[in-house]
């Protein structure tokens, strides 16, 4: 029997055969390892894969990569995310609102159609640095972009019963980023499609705000807390938000210059002239007081009986006077808008005919917490208006 040894010419002679000795098999390199998407597993396919430039590629190329170089710098900073689910409105409309232009210029778009558009928040309180990232569909959300989303914006169709059932598939990724701001966005609510009522269940079910952009009733001019609506609310919302690269301005009092807004005074908070020297004894102490010497601070202090009648109103005002005065830090800042909006949400309960009164006494007694001038704001009473 011949032989044929690889590698060589020839034949061997004529003999038994060799035995055959396995080869040992030399140690490769270990398979390269598929990266996750954790928001997705159990219910979806990992759908981020290592992405490799071809020889010769250039920059486009890769920036046009899920996983490029340059669309995970686009993410890298903090961003909003913004979807539709709606075939005929595109996440980009929404962009173009929120920034105020017609054609926004995106810093990387990728080949699947996910685009970053940068956006600078600029306010009294803080700038910050963000992107608006749309997606069109979940798919197409990598690692690096689940990591930088902190605000949620999703378009759908209420003229369609199943409007929120497309939504609804974006729950599992959202669930997982907990972004502070997360928004359901519609034209206007439908009888016929997803009325106000389901619309609001479902938003206050899974944590959303409802915003219509052209909803059919506007809110009252003449309320003392009207409400946003449409990009307004929006941008709005997305400002309030404490977003990770915040840099908060260094003027404490053009940061947290609320009296304007509250009380409607023409004062500086913190001024040598406005500013109580006195230490104010706690809340719930003060809480107490007022109601065992009730009789007593009538005679002496009308204003603050009129401003102070519930304890837990009390403790609230003392909590975002102290906030307001405050350091002007991150933590602050963020318990402030915390505090307002619950202020803000317990007002909104009350009669239209209450709601006034009630801000007024808000107004005062916040005054007088931060050590204010009781002359400053006698004229805001209701009372001698009527």
């Amino acid at each position: 029997m011949w032989l044929a040894r690889a590698g060589t010419s020839g034949h061997l002679p004529a003999g038994p055969p060799l035995p055959a000795t396995p080869r040992p098999l030399r140690p490769g390199p270990p398979p390269p390892r598929r990266r996750s998407f954790t928001a997705l597993s159990g219910r979806f396919p990992a759908r981020v894969v290592p992405f490799t430039r071809p020889e010769g590629a250039g920059l486009r190329e890769e920036a046009e990569a899920p996983g490029g170089p340059r669309g995970a710098m686009a993410a890298a900073g903090p961003c909003a995310l913004i979807t539709s689910c709606a075939a005929t409105f595109a996440g980009e409309e929404l962009v173009k609102s929120i920034i105020g232009t017609e054609d926004p210029a995106a810093d990387v778009s990728t080949s699947g159609g996910v685009r970053f558009y940068p956006w600078t928040i600029d306010n009294k309180y803080y700038s910050a640095d963000i992107h608006l990232c749309v997606v069109p569909n979940k798919y197409l959300v990598t690692a690096e972009i689940a990591e930088s989303v902190q605000a949620f914006v999703v378009y759908f169709d209420s003229t369609i019963k199943s409007g929120l059932d497309s939504v609804s598939t974006w729950l599992p990724l959202a669930e997982e980023w907990l972004p502070e701001v997360m928004i359901l966005v519609c034209d206007r609510v439908s009888e016929n499609g997803v009325n106000r009522q389901k619309a609001q269940e479902w938003c206050i079910k899974h944590s959303f705000e409802l915003v219509e952009l052209s909803p059919e009733e506007l809110p009252d001019e003449d309320d003392d807390f009207p409400e946003s609506t449409g990009v307004k609310r929006i941008v709005q919302a997305l400002n309030a938000n404490v977003w990770s690269n915040v840099v908060m301005k260094s003027d404490r009092n053009q940061g947290f210059g609320l009296l304007s807004t509250l009380a409607g005074a023409n004062c500086s908070i913190g001024s040598e002239e406005n500013q109580d020297t006195k230490p104010h004894p706690p809340a719930v102490d003060r809480a107490e007081s007022h109601l065992d010497n009730r009789g007593d601070v009538a005679s002496t202090n009308n204003l603050q009986i009129d401003s102070i009648v519930d304890p837990m109103l009390d403790m609230d005002i003392q909590e975002l006077a102290s906030l307001t005065t405050g350091e002007g830090d991150l933590e602050n800042f963020e318990r402030l808008f915390s505090k307002l909006k619950e202020m803000k949400d317990k007002a909104a309960t009350l009669p239209p005919d209450q709601r006034k009164l009630h801000a007024e006494k808000v107004a005062k007694a916040f005054w007088m917490a931060i050590g204010g001038d009781r002359d400053e704001i006698e004229g805001l009473s209701s009372d001698e208006e009527n």
